[in-house]
C-alpha cells in the first residue's frame, strides 16, 4: 500500500468515526436547517481527504491530534450554521461561477478607512465615488483593534473580533460588507496571521505564565537557541533594530519578533495555534469578507538551519485553511502577500492555496522600464514569470500602501547584461530624484548610507513626474507626466488579472510631506504617500479638465469603462511578444471571440514598430486603437507617440457588440457627457 493509499484509508476511517459525533452535536441545527446540514456534509466529504492529509502531515505526531481535528470540525460546523443567509446565497453563486474573479469586470481599489473617509460610516457615504470610478473590489487596510502607538499601521492585531473603535464596530463592518455586495463590490481585508500584538489576549496569557499560551509563541530564557536561529535568518528592518528576537524584561524571556518587538510570531508547529487562528479566519469570513489578503505568508513556519522563509509547511498551513474555507465559507478567496523572490511568489499561487496574488515583479519592472526607457528586463521577466496556474489571477498594481522594492531576479538581469546590484542603486537614485534628468520625486525608505540599499516611497503622480512638472510650471513636462500615468494604467488594466488602484492615485495625488512633522510618523517615509483625503479639493478637480488632476481622473474612468467591455481581458493567457524595438512593450490577449494587441512605449520620444510584426501579432491589416478610436494599418509601421499605449483590435474580426455591462458604462452618466469625453486629451503629440 502506498503512502497516499494509506492516508486515504486513514481519512475515510477517521471520518466514519467522527461524523456520528458531529451529528449528535449539531442535531438541533440539522433539524432546523436540513438543507444547510446537507450542504455542510457534501462540502466536508469533498474536502475531507485533502484536509486530513494536510493536518496529519503537520500535526499527526502530536498526542492530541484527533482532539484538535474534531474541534476543528466542530468550529467549521458552528461557523457554517452562524453564516448569514446572504453569504450562503453568495457561496452558491460563487460555486456556480468559480472564475468570477478573473472577469474583466474586476477593478480594485484600496485605502485606509480613517485616511479616506474617517469612519466606516463615512466610507459608506463614499460608495457613489466607488461606483463612479468603476470599482468592483475594495481592499480596506487593517482596521482590527491594535495598540495605539504600537500598531504597525494596524498589522499588530490585539483582537480579530473587535475593530479600532475610532473606525467603527464589527456590526457596522458587516453592514458595509452587505451593502458593498449589493452594489457589486467585493470586500477585501487583511488576515494578519503570522503574528499578533503583544497585547492580544493570547500574548497576555503567555506573559501571565499560562503554559498553554506560552506555547502559542516562541519564548526562550536565554540566547542559546535564538543565536542558533539567527545564524541563518535575514534581518527584515535592519535600520530599525537588529535581529529577530526581542528581550522582554517583564517576563525575562527572549521572544521571536520577526518584524517589530511588539509583534510576537505565532508557533504554528502547535496545532492549538492553527485551530485558534482558523476560528478567527472563519469569524472574519462571516462578516462578509470575500477575499483575505494573507499577510507575511513566507514567515509562518520556523525551521532551524534555514532562513525560516517559504518552508513547505507554510504552504500546507495555507492549503489547510483553504480546505476549511471551502467547507464553511466557500465564497472566500485567499490573496497572497509575499515580497520575496519571484519564484517564491509564484509558489503560493494555486486554486488550492492562494487563488490570487499581488504581482510585485510587474510593479517593480514597470517603474524600472520607466526609469531606463527600455523594456528588455520587463519583457524578458514577463515571458518567463507571468503565467499562472489555471483558476488563478494576478493582482496588478502600480503601488500600494507600502514602499517599492526592486524584486526582480538577479539572473534575469544578468541575462540582459544588467548588473543587478548596480541597477538597483541606479533605480533608487533615479526615483529619489538624485539622478541627472530624473522626473521622479520619491523619498527613500530605510536607506542604508553604508550600502546604498533603500526602498522607495511616493505617490504614483509624484513618482511619474507630475509633482516636478507642477512645481516647475513646465507644460511639456506636465503632458509627459500625464502620459506616463495613463500608459501605466493602460497596462495594468489590459494585461489580465485584477488591476488595483491605491485610492488617491486616481486623481493624481502628490506626496504629502506633512508626515515629517508628526512624531508618530516622522520615522516612516511611507506616510508621504498615505495622505488624508481632501474631499473638498477632490470635488473641485474631478470635473475640472483644465486641471492635471481632473485629466488623470477622467482618463482613468474612461479606461476602466473601456476595460470592462473587452472580453479578451477576461480569463485567458497573456502572450508577450518581441516588438523589435527596445522601447516598446507588447502582448496579446485573446479570448471570447476577441483579440487585443497591446503595445506600450516607455520612451519620451516617438517610436515605431515594424509593419510586418503588427500584421503577425495583430492577425490582420487594419486595426482600431480602442483608446483613441484611431485606425492603424499594417501597410506601414505602427507609430507611437511618447509614452503612448494602444489597445489594437483587428477590424477584420467580428466586432464585439452588446449593451455595456451593468458594472460599468462607456460614458458614466454621473461623471462625463460625451462632449466632456471628447475634451479629454488623447495626447496625439508633444
Amino acid at each position: 500500500m502506498t503512502d497516499a493509499q494509506q492516508v486515504q484509508q486513514q481519512a475515510a476511517l477517521s471520518l466514519e468515526r467522527l461524523w456520528p459525533r458531529l451529528e449528535i452535536t449539531f442535531r438541533d441545527e440539522a433539524d432546523v436547517a436540513p438543507a444547510d446540514w446537507r450542504a455542510l456534509e457534501m462540502r466536508l466529504r469533498h474536502e475531507w481527504e485533502r484536509l486530513f492529509g494536510l493536518l496529519l502531515g503537520l500535526y499527526g505526531g502530536h498526542y492530541d491530534f484527533f482532539y484538535h481535528l474534531e474541534e476543528l470540525l466542530r468550529a467549521a460546523a458552528r461557523s457554517w450554521f452562524a453564516r448569514p443567509t446572504w453569504l450562503k446565497q453568495l457561496d452558491a453563486r460563487r460555486e456556480a461561477a468559480p472564475a468570477w474573479f478573473q472577469s474583466q469586470q474586476m477593478v480594485g481599489g484600496m485605502c485606509y478607512v480613517d485616511l479616506f473617509a474617517g469612519t466606516l460610516q463615512g466610507l459608506r457615504d463614499r460608495l457613489p465615488s466607488f461606483k463612479k470610478l468603476g470599482l468592483t473590489y475594495l481592499h480596506l487596510m487593517p482596521l482590527f483593534e491594535s495598540p495605539e502607538g504600537k500598531s504597525d499601521g494596524g498589522y499588530a492585531v490585539s483582537s480579530y473580533r473587535r475593530l479600532n473603535p475610532k473606525l467603527g464596530t464589527i456590526e457596522e463592518l458587516a453592514e458595509l460588507a452587505c451593502e458593498l455586495q449589493e452594489q457589486g463590490i467585493s470586500l477585501v481585508l487583511d488576515f494578519v496571521f503570522n503574528h499578533t500584538s503583544d497585547e492580544h489576549e493570547w500574548a497576555r496569557r503567555a506573559q501571565a505564565g499560562d503554559h498553554e499560551y506560552e506555547r502559542f509563541y516562541f519564548l526562550f530564557p536565554d540566547r542559546r537557541i535564538p543565536d542558533t536561529y539567527e545564524r541563518t535568518l535575514r534581518e527584515i528592518f535592519p535600520t530599525v533594530r537588529r535581529g529577530s528576537f526581542s528581550w522582554r524584561e517583564d517576563i525575562h524571556r527572549w521572544v521571536w519578533t520577526t518584524f517589530n518587538s511588539f509583534q510576537w510570531d505565532l508557533n504554528y508547529a502547535n496545532p492549538a495555534v492553527f485551530r485558534a487562528m482558523a476560528q478567527e479566519m472563519l469569524f472574519i469570513a462571516n462578516i462578509g469578507v470575500e477575499v483575505l489578503r494573507l499577510d507575511a505568508v513566507a514567515f509562518i513556519w520556523k525551521r532551524m538551519g534555514t532562513s525560516c522563509e517559504n518552508q513547505p509547511e507554510a504552504h500546507q498551513i495555507i492549503q489547510a485553511f483553504h480546505c476549511l474555507a471551502r467547507i464553511a465559507a466557500p465564497a472566500l478567496l485567499f490573496k497572497s502577500e509575499a515580497i520575496v523572490h519571484p519564484d517564491d511568489v509564484v509558489s503560493y499561487i494555486s486554486p488550492r492555496e492562494c487563488q490570487i496574488s499581488y504581482n510585485p515583479l510587474l510593479m517593480a519592472l514597470l517603474w524600472e522600464s520607466l526609469a531606463t526607457g527600455e523594456v528588455k528586463l520587463l519583457a524578458h521577466s514577463m515571458r518567463r514569470r507571468f503565467r499562472l496556474p489555471q483558476g488563478t489571477a494576478w493582482v496588478n498594481y502600480l503601488r500600494s500602501h507600502d514602499d517599492i522594492g526592486w524584486t526582480f531576479d538577479d539572473n534575469d538581469a544578468r541575462w540582459k547584461w544588467i548588473d543587478p546590484s548596480g541597477h538597483r542603486t541606479f533605480l533608487n537614485q533615479f526615483y529619489m530624484g538624485r539622478f541627472p534628468g530624473s522626473f521622479a520625486r520619491g523619498v527613500p525608505f530605510q536607506e542604508n548610507p553604508d550600502t546604498g540599499d533603500a526602498r522607495i516611497s511616493g505617490t504614483l503622480a509624484s513618482l511619474a513626474g507630475l509633482e516636478l512638472a507642477i512645481q516647475s510650471g513646465d507644460e511639456q513636462q506636465m503632458e509627459l507626466a500625464m502620459r506616463r500615468i495613463q500608459m501605466l494604467y493602460s497596462i495594468i488594466l489590459s494585461i489580465g488579472g485584477i488591476p488595483l488602484i491605491y485610492l488617491g492615485d486616481e486623481v493624481g495625488t502628490l506626496n504629502d510631506y506633512a508626515f515629517a512633522s508628526d512624531p508618530d510618523k516622522a520615522d516612516d517615509s511611507r506616510w508621504v504617500h498615505r495622505p488624508q483625503a481632501d474631499w473638498a479639493w477632490r470635488g473641485k478637480v474631478e470635473h475640472d479638465l483644465n486641471s492635471p488632476h481632473g485629466q488623470v481622473f477622467a482618463q482613468l474612468v474612461r479606461l476602466i469603462a473601456l476595460r470592462k467591455q473587452q472580453p479578451a481581458i477576461s480569463d485567458s493567457e497573456t502572450a508577450f511578444v518581441e516588438t523589435g524595438n527596445g522601447h516598446l512593450f507588447g502582448y496579446v490577449r485573446h479570448g471570447a471571440g476577441q483579440r487585443l494587441f497591446v503595445v506600450a512605449s516607455f520612451s519620451p520620444h516617438p517610436q515605431e514598430m515594424d509593419a510586418n510584426l503588427l500584421r503577425v501579432y495583430g492577425v490582420g491589416y487594419r486595426f482600431t486603437d480602442l483608446i483613441t478610436g484611431q485606425t492603424h494599418t499594417a501597410e506601414q509601421p505602427l507609430r507611437l507617440e511618447p509614452y503612448q499605449c494602444v489597445w489594437l483590435e483587428p477590424s477584420s474580426l467580428p466586432k464585439v457588440t452588446g449593451e455595456p455591462s451593468e458594472w460599468g458604462t462607456s460614458y458614466p452618466s454621473e461623471m462625463l457627457t460625451e462632449e466632456q469625453d471628447r475634451k479629454i486629451p488623447r495626447f496625439p503629440s508633444v
